[in-house]
């Protein structure tokens, strides 16, 4: 296929020239760009690539809206669990539904095979460029790093891992001001249930080193507590610049994330505050157990960390990315607007050329068809705009069960963090208990076998001094046991009621997931039919807008010597479009 640089009309690679204004023809170099993506996203450019997938601007042709679409790279298509991660990564990002995560609003499969995702465009810059300018100010790391807590606090609510946290995999977009302040989560490609190990066989390991919990090195079932590391991690270098381990190979990475203690932060850059420290050296705890108990404890502690007025934009009740921005700016016009205003120019051809109605019959019937081929594209994009509009219509009311379900998870989680702190509080609190039954016990046992060595074995005929020392012993060693294992039994008992709090709680979270998850299977059911009215929709109007280019080269080239249709030529090159700021209605 070949592209016009100008008006982005599509030909077969024996075309040469633009009908419209002449220009000469260029290669597409990507034969995506300019393609139409199940009957309504049309492909425009690309705006970045990696291993596994390319990522595209595109706009939904249907509502005009910009969107993103990540599309797995074709040789690697065939592999099954490839595109299963890459579908998970559809699954996940949209259960979520957080402001500080990527926004998916569509996914499936090229008409090849390949899948793709649907994004929300994004306007700003990776985490990891920004580090790479150097050390960020503490209050900026700990205002961006609120919200990628509530993030993964999000995420882990609704059981997604997310396996691959790095600062790629953080976006930060502008603000209404203008400013770097809002982080997006991305890449949930290799995040799976906490409770789901099938996408993973053994000896494998996915992520990347550098961030990389040591328990990740180790297990397939490492949990939330990785991702807590691996955001200890994150928050190490925003604040010093550099990563807190170093090394030249992968195996050394894993070696000093296993054994190795970080550095302190404030050694290497001395203003980072001592809590925010702190919090970074707990977080890089080698011991899961050692960590936070929960990406909810994490963001409650840089909450505190916050400056003064500088508070971190807290999630909405329902994401916005997927609505029109009430001050769009104009709209380029549409292939109808387009070839309606071309259409004009050929009638005015015709009766300029031939003024005696004399115009050859190729020419007419070639007009012909294009109208005619123009009012089925204005049914077919009517009929496809209905079903749009449908699906958005499931999509809000998703977004809204999603939204009703996070605030609701979101509020007992926070309790459940609360009372995991609690328990592990109360595990402390009681261990000395549990330590003096153990020691009391011991000295029971001590005392017992030192009065049976005396004995020999035999009873006592008669009383001696080191027997009745020895009883004396016992007895009070017996006395101090009662006492101590009555103390640990009313401690077992109050950690008992501190473990069912967290247990009764954690039933409630779980019931909650099985609604979204019944939510999103009703909603996928839902929106299957709309979806494949639209891409057969979508499909028969990119065979028709090929014809009218055929349509429009048949008709323009036995007039293009013609002297005196030099203005309406020139007109044709401006592309007939409507004049400046017309807006089209949503």
């Amino acid at each position: 296929m070949k592209i016009c640089p100008s008006c982005g009309l599509k030909y077969p690679n024996e075309n040469d020239r633009c009908f419209v204004d002449k220009s000469v023809l260029e290669p597409m170099k990507d034969e995506r760009i300019g393609t139409l993506l199940k009957g309504r996203y049309e492909i425009e450019a690309p705006l970045g690539e990696g291993g596994m997938a390319v990522v595209y601007r595109a706009r939904n042709t249907l509502v005009e809206r910009p969107v993103a679409v990540k599309v797995m790279n074709a040789n690697l298509a065939g592999d099954a669990s490839l595109k299963e991660r890459f579908r998970r990564e559809a699954k996940n990002a949209a259960a979520v539904a957080h402001p500080n995560i990527i926004e998916i609003f569509d996914h499936g499969e090229t008409e090849q095979g390949t899948p793709y995702l649907v994004m929300e465009i994004l306007d700003g810059e990776p985490l990891d460029q920004i580090i790479s300018r150097g050390p960020m100010p503490p209050g900026q790391v700990a205002s961006l790093g609120v919200q990628v807590a509530r993030g993964l606090a999000r995420a882990h609510d609704f059981d997604v891992l997310h396996r691959d946290l790095k600062p790629e995999n953080i976006f930060i977009c502008r603000g209404a001001d203008g400013a770097l302040s809002i982080p997006k989560l991305l890449d949930f490609g290799i995040a799976r249930s906490m409770h789901d190990s099938r996408l993973t066989s053994a000896g494998q390991i996915f992520g990347t080193p550098q961030y990389m919990a040591p328990e990740r090195v180790t297990s397939i079932d490492a949990g939330p507590a990785a991702d807590l590391y691996a955001l200890g991690v994150i928050l190490f270098e925003m604040v010093t610049g550099r990563l807190p381990f170093l090394s030249n190979d992968i195996p050394g990475f894993f070696i000093k994330h296993m054994q190795e203690a970080p550095p302190k932060p404030s050694l290497l850059v001395p203003e980072v505050p001592r809590r925010l420290e702190a919090l970074i050296l707990e977080l890089l705890a080698k011991k899961p157990e050692e960590r936070p108990v929960d990406a909810h404890a994490v963001t409650k502690a840089l909450e505190a960390l916050v400056p003064q007025g500088a508070g971190a934009p807290m999630p909405a009740a329902v994401p916005q990315s997927a609505r029109p921005p009430a001050n769009a700016p104009t709209l380029p016009p549409t292939t109808l607007e387009r070839w309606a205003g071309r259409t004009a120019l050929f009638d005015q051809m015709l009766h300029r050329a031939y003024p005696g109605g004399s115009a050859p019959p190729n020419q007419v019937q070639a007009l012909a068809e294009i109208r005619s081929i123009l009012a089925r594209i204005h049914e077919l994009r009517s009929a496809g705009l209905k079903e749009q509009r449908k699906l958005e219509q499931m999509e809000s009311q998703a977004q809204e069960g999603r939204a009703r379900l996070g605030h609701a998870v979101h509020t007992l989680a926070e309790d459940l963090s609360n009372a995991r702190e609690g328990n592990r509080a109360a595990q402390k609190e009681v261990q000395p208990y549990f330590d003096a039954e153990r020691n009391a016990q011991e000295a029971y046992g001590r005392a017992h076998d030192k009065l049976e060595a005396l004995a020999g074995g035999r009873r006592l005929e008669a009383p001696s001094q080191p027997a009745v020392a020895a009883a004396r012993e016992m007895a009070d060693a017996l006395d101090r046991w009662l006492l101590a294992k009555g103390a640990a039994e009313k401690a077992h008992r109050w950690v008992e009621a501190k473990e069912r709090e967290v247990k009764d709680l954690e039933f409630q979270v779980t019931a909650l997931r099985a609604q979204l998850e019944r939510l999103e299977s009703s909603y996928d059911d839902q929106r299957s039919s709309a979806e494949d009215a639209l891409a057969a929709n979508g499909e028969e109007v990119d065979r028709l807008e090929t014809r009218l280019t055929e349509l429009g080269t048949t008709f323009v080239e036995p007039l293009r010597t013609r002297t005196d249709l030099g203005d309406l030529f020139a007109q044709l090159g401006r592309d007939g479009t409507p004049a400046a700021g017309l807006r089209r209605p949503s």
